[in-house]
């Protein structure tokens, strides 16, 4: 079996999406409303859509595949190879369960013709003798963030701040005949930025006993939670972050367009509706968003919105009927909206009016991150008895460094 399934699947699915969109979009012309079945179709698609784009972001590059992509592949496998392809994943979950409980316990459905005298299905019949196994993996729950320092540049620093150095004038020049006086010209000026770093912490604590009898490792999976939040944390600071003993966020900048004279601000392009893409030429405000920012930042430009916002967003079409956002199978997440890649940002705000919900971009030359050190853990095994603590610190900054290389797409009118 290849990896060619999901892909398929993903390219049949997306077509489907298409499709239903467009019964969505001529009834609401026709009608001056969607039918509702015809709404909770493109949603369902629109979901299998982010299912499978999950699926594959959890998937390990090189490594062995997560017990959902083992299961999506078995799946087709299994359709292809005894049903003809007439059958649905959740006909396929109740096959294999029920040939399970017939392996283990000859029981097939509620038609008991036998079971064995020792099985582990009963316990007084022998399920006693055979414990639960608890050194498997932990299943946990998936906390949503932004993946700004994927796009962004990240430099680590031996000090409490990174300082730089801004360019925002030019020297004056002009033109001159051979034996005319040459006049003094101005000479560039230049500024200074500083991003400092802020700490983190988190203290958990755990008792000894806990630690020397559990049945999986609690330091390792305590470690494992703590980095997570943090990195949680820090991303939510790059968005949305005040700047107050945080990083500050991409969206927390005065509106305006930068100049040499006021240059800490971000432009803000209004979509031409409250709180929703207009109704007609929806697609228009993302054109005006990208031809916004300069051509020498558009080369290495991403979008960056919510999952909500883009799954709106995969519903828009140009002047000719074609769809703005198309699939990536080679990166199998975010797709492409206009030819540029989209990155799923959690922590950006979903469609309201006013809202910012949509950032484009050269992020690596507009936002600085800046590490002052990687994560510190002291296991402090005395202080709470018989608590064991585990006081975990990690600083870190980051800031908008070139305000001209960003740009946020507002929900208002104007």
């Amino acid at each position: 079996m290849t990896n060619d399934t999901p892909v398929f699947d993903l390219h049949r699915d997306f077509e489907a999406f298409r499709e239903s969109n467009d019964r969505r979009l001529k009834e609401i012309e026709r009608k001056g409303a969607a039918d509702p079945l015809t709404e909770l179709n493109v949603k369902r698609l629109s979901d299998r859509l982010d299912h499978y784009e999950t699926v594959w972001a959890r998937t390990p590059r090189g490594g062995a595949k997560s017990d959902e992509q083992d299961e999506v592949k078995a799946f087709a496998l299994e359709r292809k190879r005894h049903f003809h392809g007439e059958l649905d994943m959740n006909t396929y979950r109740q096959y294999k369960a029920a040939l399970n409980g017939y392996l283990r316990k000859n029981n097939a459905g509620n038609n008991v013709d036998e079971i064995k005298a020792l099985s582990v299905g009963s316990d007084p019949d022998g399920g006693f003798a055979v414990p639960p196994d608890m050194s498997g993996r932990i299943a946990s729950l998936i906390f949503e963030t932004s993946p700004l320092r994927q796009v962004a540049n990240v430099v680590t620093i031996g000090t409490d701040a990174l300082e730089g150095v801004n360019d925002l004038t030019e020297a004056t020049s002009g033109w001159i005949g051979e034996t005319e006086a040459r006049s003094e010209t101005s000479t560039p000026k230049i500024g200074e930025w500083r991003i400092p770093v802020f700490e983190q912490y988190a203290e958990p604590r755990a008792t000894q006993r806990l630690l020397d009898d559990a049945m999986f490792n609690v330091e390792n999976y305590l470690s494992a939670k703590i980095a997570d939040r943090l990195s949680r944390m820090e991303n939510v600071a790059f968005i949305s972050g005040n700047g107050n003993k945080k990083p500050r966020g991409i969206l927390t900048y005065p509106a305006g367009v930068p100049s040499s004279s006021n240059f800490s601000v971000i432009e803000q392009v209004p979509v031409g509706a409250a709180g929703a893409f207009p109704s007609t030429n929806p697609g228009d405000a993302l054109i005006n968003l990208v031809y916004t920012l300069k051509a020498a930042y558009r080369d290495k430009a991403v979008f960056m919105m919510s999952r909500a916002t883009l799954a709106e967003v995969r519903k828009l079409k140009d002047g000719q009927g074609r769809y703005i956002w198309q699939p990536d199978f080679q990166m199998r997440q975010g797709g492409t909206l206009l030819g540029f890649n989209v990155a799923e940002a959690q922590d950006m705000p979903a469609i309201a009016a006013n809202s910012l919900s949509i950032a484009f971009g050269d992020f690596n030359a507009g936002y600085q991150i800046v590490d002052r050190q990687g994560i510190r853990i002291l296991r402090d095994s005395f202080t709470a008895k018989p608590y064991v603590k585990f006081y975990t610190t990690k600083r870190v900054g980051g800031d908008v460094v070139n305000f001209e290389a960003i740009k946020l797409l507002k929900f208002a009118a104007s």
